[in-house]
Formats: C-alpha cells, structure tokens, sequence
C-alpha cells in the first residue's frame, strides 16, 4: 500500500512538472505601453528602412521605462521613500531657505513623464505604461485628458500649440491641440523609428514645430518636415528659452546650447554649461528671468543663469526626471521624481516665476 501512494505521488508530481514544461512561452510583447525597439515587430520594421539607423548612443539617447503596462490612475500622496529630502538653501530671487517639497500624487509604472503647464494652474504628463496624457489640476484633483495614445512619454506646448510623443512602435509626434493631427512619423518616407532608438524629450515653438531628441538633435518644422543638427553629442532632454532664440539640450554632465534662426535652423553649437557633482541630466525648463533649471542625476535640480553660471542645487527627496513650474501664479515648481516602480509628483514653492504662454 504505501508502495503504491507513493508511486502515485511521484507519477502525479512528474506529470505537473511535465505539464508546467509544456506551458506556451510568454506572448511577445507589441503594441501600446511597449516602447518600439522593446517590441516584439520592431526588427521587421528596421528591415524596411532605405536607410538603417546607426549603432544606439551611450547614456542619453534612451527614454525611460518600457515595461508592460501597469497601473491605472494612480493614487493620492502618499509616505515619502525612505530617502528623506535634504535641507534646502536658499539661492537669491529663486527660492528661499527651508522650504519643502510636498508629495502631490504618486502612480505605479512608467506613468509620469515630460511634464508641461496648462493656463490654469495644473501640469499635464505623459504616461507611458497606460498611453494616456493625464492632468493634474492645481487642486491635485487627476483626469484623463487625452486617451488612445501609443505609449506616449513627453509633452510640449507653446502658445496654442499642445504635442506628444508617441514612442511605441511608428514611432510619432502628435499636435493635440489646436486640433488633434500627427505632425510627423517619417523622414525622408522612412519610419521615425529608422532614425534608431526612442524619441526621448521635445520642446515646442510657436510656429507649429518641435525640437526633439532621438540619440541626436532634431527639427520637425509644421509640415512635418525634419533636419538633424548637432555634432559629437548625445542629448537628453531638450528645452527652448523664453524667447525662442535659443535651444538647450543635456548632454551628458554638460548642457549643450545652439542658436536659433528665424526659419527654426540651429547654428553656433557650444558648452553652455557643466553639471555640478558628475552625471547626467534629464529634463529642465526655464523661469521668467532666463534661469535655467536641470535635474541632475547627482543631486537634484541644478539652476544656472542666463550666461551659464552655476547658482546652486535644489536637493530633491527622491530622484528626478522632469521638471516645470505652473501653479495659479506659477510660482510653484513641479517635478517627477521615480524610484522602483513607482512615479511621484512633487511641488515646491518658489520665489522665482516661471514664463507664461507656454508650457515650460
């Protein structure tokens, strides 16, 4: 008897163990919340380009994330991560000393990104896990604004002009707003995604074009048309200045800058400035007096001058990604901040104002 119950126990869990052997392979990942060199046809696509994309950049050229999709709307704040914030100095007619960031919402997965200001006083952001652009209001209160994206990952508005990035497979850059179009998603009638890599950042002007980063610097004007700029650089994030005279991007523990030509071409590229403490930089945007602000691997969020002098750090509790000021004065500086799998938002009161009319 207990030769046969333990022969019927060893058959029955060999059977389980053959059963689980022949379960089918995990399906390929494709389609919304996958970013495109991430999915499963993105080889097949390459494959048609006339002309392939070169060999992917070192750190800089990558968007985040590229997980499968995850999460829903989000929750309210929450505990801070364990890292607590450090004490922040003040940096003269830009913030003032002891003041504190407040956690205002926080969302599972890659689901914030590429944050801008709306008039009223709230931010949009780019989800890439969900595809949706969400807002979130100056009372904290989150909506979906914009639904039906493919994996969307940066947003950019000036004037009445309002785009996203969409970095799932055909890679594009949609107009929002005045009316709802795809401004570009070939170059020269190849796919976007031949240009190699992931569209990362962009920043709009007031013409109806964008500059963007994709492992390199680009143009696309209103038509949809795009050119290349930029030698011996691997950008990041991507910003213009108030004025539109001239474009900023990170480039690695530097900012690059190019002037800007009235028909949008870029000239005269050069060292803007050194990123304090080492490492990289992300996303940044400018206050009303031409400060420039970058978040910084190293320690937070770095601002510099309108001639490229450092003027100090503001410490941040968690890493940051993005930054933008809105508020109903917008007098309150936003940022992502991300660790593990989770994204948060976070707000800090300001001396400093930041320009209006656009999104950052």
């Amino acid at each position: 008897m207990k030769f046969t119950a333990m022969s019927t126990i060893l058959m029955g869990a060999l059977g389980l163990t053959a059963a689980l052997c022949q379960q089918p392979p995990a399906a390929p990942r494709t389609g919304p919340g996958v970013q495109a060199p991430q999915d499963a046809k993105y080889q097949d696509l390459i494959k048609t380009c006339k002309v392939p994309p070169a060999p992917a950049p070192g750190r800089g050229g990558a968007a985040k994330g590229g997980g499968p999709a995850k999460g829903g709307q989000g929750k309210g704040p929450a505990a801070p991560a364990a890292s607590g914030p450090k004490e922040i100095a003040a940096i003269p007619g830009v913030i003032a000393a002891g003041q504190q960031w407040k956690d205002v919402w926080q969302v599972e997965g890659n689901n914030a990104d590429g944050i801008v200001a709306t008039k009223d006083g709230g931010i949009l952001l780019a989800q890439n896990d969900n595809s949706n652009v969400v807002k979130l209001d100056k009372n904290g209160k989150v909506s979906n604004a914009y639904t039906g994206l493919n994996t969307s990952g940066s947003v950019a508005m000036n004037g009445k002009y309002l785009f996203v990035l969409n970095r799932g497979l055909n890679q594009s850059i949609e107009q929002l707003e005045p009316q709802r179009k795809t401004l570009v998603n070939k170059n020269n009638g190849d796919p976007l995604d031949c240009l190699g890599g992931t569209l990362n950042d962009m920043t709009a002007d007031s013409k109806g074009g964008v500059y963007f980063t994709m492992g390199g610097v680009f143009h696309a004007d209103s038509k949809g048309t795009v050119t290349k700029y930029g030698e011996n650089i691997n950008p990041n994030g991507i910003v213009l200045s108030p004025d539109e005279k001239h474009l900023y991007v990170t480039n690695g523990a530097t900012l690059a800058a190019f002037d800007v030509q009235k028909d949008g071409s870029l000239t005269n590229q050069r060292e803007f400035a050194k990123l304090e403490a080492g490492g990289g930089g992300d996303g940044s945007t400018f206050d009303s007096a031409g400060r420039l602000y970058v978040t910084a691997q190293a320690n937070g969020i770095q601002v510099f001058d309108p001639t490229g002098k450092y003027l100090g750090v503001i410490p941040t509790p968690r890493p940051v990604i993005t930054v933008t000021f809105s508020g109903p004065d917008r007098k309150t500086l936003y940022a992502v901040s991300r660790t593990g799998n989770t994204d948060w938002i976070i707000a800090l009161p300001m001396i400093a104002q930041g320009p209006k009319g656009r999104g950052k």
